[in-house]
């Protein structure tokens, strides 16, 4: 065999000489004598469309297996794309590959040619080398796992076993096409599963020329599909989903998991995680893994959260400061100062009983213990998911694989761009590099691109607050004589706070998913301007624009509610206002900017997580609906299995990165201010249930089958996950004591109860201050019209721990202020404190890797040594038997001289 390199170096394809490969006949494919690797003889007569079976992934001798599908829509006006396809064919020829062409007229819609791709034995072995994929060599030795105690509760959640386990547990070792016969080749046709062989040919396909070699480097399938020489490119389904495939020689894997796992129905069974590895790939497979995790995790808070929302609905007539508010002795006899300028009147405290009701079911003392629950939580949930990605990455032999994904998948776009080359110093190969200068000059752009953006994010951000400070007094002065306000049920809820928090985080949450559709394209574009190296490096940098984009755009608002609104708003006869205008800072509700953060908190979750599922099912299924309108019409003989996966959507190379970032984006809900809401998880759960099974039926049904790829953990993602599980520890702090009135309250009856009791009676009249109304300034003194009818009053109250009028300190803070203040900071470093210590001990005990996972891996790493060592022996002394020189009579001891504790110290 001899190699092809491309101009710029990097990736080498291999071309198979005359004695590997026969030359293809005029069907565009070649024919192969050997039956070994199921070609069709020589004179043989192929089947024709009508014979061949709808659901035939083989070529038309019917033993070939149909690994890759190119399709394209020839354009007689453009000889430019058929010179590109004619050069790019015959490269994938001169590598080895096998094509088979369908014209036109055999197609469904009479325009689109489909290209069938096989890959031989010759080439599955060649690359399987290069690419080091792990392949079995003898039977795992080690013990199963021991049963767990009451296993037998878990019998209706469980699948069948050769459903969970489709085969049996091997030890494996980087394939050697050298040492073939040390591997368990039972048969070439089958020993690499579907989903590596379309893997490797993607490989092939990526790296293969399209021009002359001596008209530069312009390579890879990518650039054909995006230049329009391809429409579509995509490995096959193994059957319809609904039904087996009448070919025997069809696995009907996918069959298997529509019954299986992506029926709703099934939403309270395990995922058969090993078949869904098997059939797509490591990389879904272990996203698939984590999601399980993750929502198994998520039932445990969820059963807290709502044991604690549970215990503030049972003490709900406990509830002393809501009762003395909804008391007309008390709460109907103090009037508070206006919420805003000229439109807004005077009030009395009893008008918000509803809210301050509403208040305690979540600003309770649970809310402290679950805010502490929840860091701790998240900590076992990180420490345990290691383990369990530990485990996967022996299971699936992705041990050490990183290493192999940096050095063999160089990213087909870099060495194209990449005009200049370096020795890599480990290899001692020439391979493309990027200039430090050129590289700098990227990222600068790009870091100028996200903070552009950013930047945009928090100006709409700003405007929604200004929205809400400019409705208020609108809906205050409109809703005073309201007809709402006579309804018995929902006129007391219906309040201008109300209906300015709710409208404003609906207007909030558009907003969002407007500027979420118009960054996706600029993360991608700048992303591929800054040209990454290998695919990974591209998905962590897009992961890190995006994720970045989306946690300003998504929790920006809840911040803004939680630690600014009314934390800024002076007090009455000097109020702060917006900018130095004319709008001034919002206030919270009077039931608290708790109860505010809990409502944004809902729509906004709430809001994304049924948009994402009516998105992620309803649109692929229409635009296949309506792709596959005309196929319905023809019969279904005709309706190949190429042609109906075809008519499916293609799952894209980012499709996968969109479910991490949402299921992330969720994961900030419910630890950053989870608070503020501890029903968050519980809605988690549910939407997490229908999330794993509508992910399944879309991927199983409605997509094409993705190329399989390996990722041996969840990447980038994991860094940000324990970035927001640190941050949420700061953020509930905070919560629980800047935005919730629970210090307050916590210092009223421990140090300024009158009676020295430890009750909340007389707490309200503590916490609000006097004000003169007749200090009100011109600008802000509510108009003539506006005030009630029971209006003839010297003073009103406002929340704060100011001095009254007439005090020699009058409307500066009071020492209570100060001490409540200094409660507040106590409380912050206390609980941040306890909460990390438990988090680092938790982290600490729990070890990432378990030990029988450590010790199978050992284990494999010495069978390994151990047998090639006696391979090897033993093929050397065949090699000596055979020679006819008799001068040697003495075996070479190099090898069976080697201890055997020596190769166990190494691998140990």
């Amino acid at each position: 065999m001899r190699r092809i390199t491309g101009k710029g170096g990097g990736d080498s394809l291999i071309e198979m000489s005359p004695t590997e490969s026969l030359s293809d006949d005029g069907n565009s494919y070649h024919q192969h004598a050997s039956s070994s690797t199921g070609s069709l003889q020589q004179g043989q007569p192929e089947i024709g469309k009508q014979k061949l079976s709808k659901d035939s992934v083989f070529f038309r001798d019917g033993m070939r297996r149909i690994d890759f599908v190119l399709s394209y829509v020839d354009d007689k006006d453009c000889e430019k794309k058929q010179e590109r396809r004619r050069i790019y064919e015959d490269n994938l020829k001169n590598a080895g590959l096998e094509l088979e062409t369908e014209d036109k007229s055999e197609s469904e819609d009479g325009k689109t040619y489909f290209v069938k791709i096989h890959a031989p034995w010759e080439v599955l072995a060649t690359y399987a080398d290069v690419l080091k994929i792990k392949v079995p060599f003898r039977v795992t030795d080690m013990p199963d796992d021991q049963e767990m105690p009451m296993n037998w509760l878990s019998t209706p959640f469980r699948l069948p076993k050769n459903i969970m386990n489709p085969e049996p547990d091997y030890f494996t070792a980087p394939f050697s096409k050298s040492k073939a016969d040390f591997f368990l080749i039972d048969n070439q046709d089958t020993f690499f599963p579907p989903s590596t062989r379309n893997r490797i040919v993607y490989y092939i396909l990526s790296r293969c020329l399209y021009v002359s070699e001596n008209c530069g480097d312009k390579k890879g399938i990518k650039r054909l599909l995006n230049n329009g020489s391809y429409t579509s490119a995509f490995p096959l389904h193994d059957s319809r989903y609904w039904i087996r495939s009448k070919d025997v020689n069809c696995e009907s894997e996918r069959y298997d998991l529509y019954k299986h796992w992506a029926r709703f129905f099934c939403f309270f069974k395990e995922q058969p995680i090993n078949r869904i590895r098997k059939y797509y790939g490591e990389k879904i497979g272990i996203y698939f893994a984590w999601l399980g995790f993750y929502t198994e995790m998520l039932l445990f808070a969820a059963v807290v959260g709502a044991i604690c929302f549970l215990y503030g609905f049972l003490t709900y007539d406990d509830n002393e400061w809501s009762k003395e508010i909804c008391s007309d002795e008390i709460g109907g006899k103090i009037v508070m100062c206006p919420l805003c300028d000229k439109k807004c009147s005077y009030w009395k405290l009893n008008t918000t009983c509803n809210s301050s009701w509403q208040s305690h079911l979540f600003d309770n003392v649970a809310t402290v213990f679950f805010a502490i629950f929840m860091g701790i939580w998240v900590t076992l949930f990180l420490e345990f998911w290691k383990r369990r990605q530990a485990r996967l990455e022996y299971e699936w032999d992705l041990v050490d694989f990183e290493e192999e994904q940096q050095q063999l998948q160089l990213r087909p776009e870099y060495e194209t761009r990449c005009t200049k080359s370096k020795e890599n110093p480990i290899t001692k190969e020439l391979e493309p590099y990027l200039p430090i200068t050129s590289k700098c000059a990227r990222s600068c752009l790009s870091g100028a691109t996200v903070l552009l953006w950013i930047s945009l994010i928090i100006a709409c951000i700003i405007g929604v607050i200004a929205y809400r400070l400019a409705v208020y007094a609108a809906f205050a002065s409109i809703m005073k004589d309201s007809p709402t306000n006579q309804l018995e049920v929902v006129g007391p809820y219906i309040t201008p706070q109300l209906a300015t928090s709710v409208t404003a985080s609906c207007i909030n949450f558009v907003i969002i998913m407007i500027l979420n559709l118009m960054y996706e394209k600029v993360a991608v574009w700048i992303t591929d301007m800054e040209i990454p190296k290998t695919h990974l490096e591209y998905e962590n940098k897009l992961t890190v624009k995006m994720f970045l984009f989306q946690f300003v755009n998504y929790y920006s608002s809840c911040f803004y509610v939680a630690f600014f609104k009314g934390k800024f708003v002076g007090y009455p006869g000097k109020y702060a206002y917006m900018f130095g205008g004319n709008l001034r800072n919002e206030e919270c509700d009077p039931g608290g900017c708790l109860i505010e953060l809990t409502t944004q908190l809902v729509i906004v979750m709430t809001g994304k997580q049924v948009w994402g599922n009516i998105q992620e099912a309803l649109l692929p299924w229409v635009m296949n609906w309506w792709g596959s309108r005309k196929a319905r019409s023809h019969p279904e003989s005709l309706y190949s299995r190429w042609e109906q996966d075809h008519d499916l959507q293609s799952f894209g190379q980012l499709g996968l990165f969109y479910e991490y970032l949402e299921m992330v984006i969720q994961f900030g809900f419910i630890t950053l201010f989870v608070a503020s809401f501890p029903l968050a998880p519980l809605l988690a759960l549910f939407n997490n249930i229908i999330e794993i099974r509508v992910d399944a039926w879309k991927l199983t049904t409605q997509f094409r089958r993705p190329v399989a790829a390996k990722a041996h953990s969840i990447g980038a993602w994991e860094e940000i996950l324990n970035g927001m599980a640190v941050l949420s520890v700061v953020t509930n702090a905070f919560i629980v004591a800047f935005t919730s009135d629970m210090m307050p309250r916590l210092v009223y009856m421990y140090a300024y109860q009158p009676q020295g009791q430890m009750n909340m009676k007389g707490y309200i009249n503590n916490s609000l201050s006097v004000f003169n109304v007749s200090e009100f300034e011109d600008s802000s003194r509510p108009e003539e019209a506006e005030n009630p009818m029971w209006f003839n009053i010297t003073t009103c109250r406002y929340r704060d721990y100011r001095y009254p009028p007439g005090h020699e300190k009058q409307y500066f803070h009071t020492m209570q202020f100060w001490h409540i203040l200094a409660a507040k900071l106590a409380f912050i470093i206390i609980m941040e404190h306890v909460v990390f210590l438990v988090k680092y001990f938790v982290a600490w005990l729990i070890p990432d890797v378990p030990s029988d996972v450590r010790a199978r891996v050992k284990r494999e790493r010495f069978l390994v040594q151990e047998y090639l060592h006696d391979y090897e022996v033993n093929k050397l002394k065949i090699q000596l038997s055979q020679q006819d020189n008799k001068e040697c009579t003495c075996t070479p001891m190099i090898y069976p001289t080697l201890p055997k504790h020596e190769v166990l110290s190494e691998v140990l």
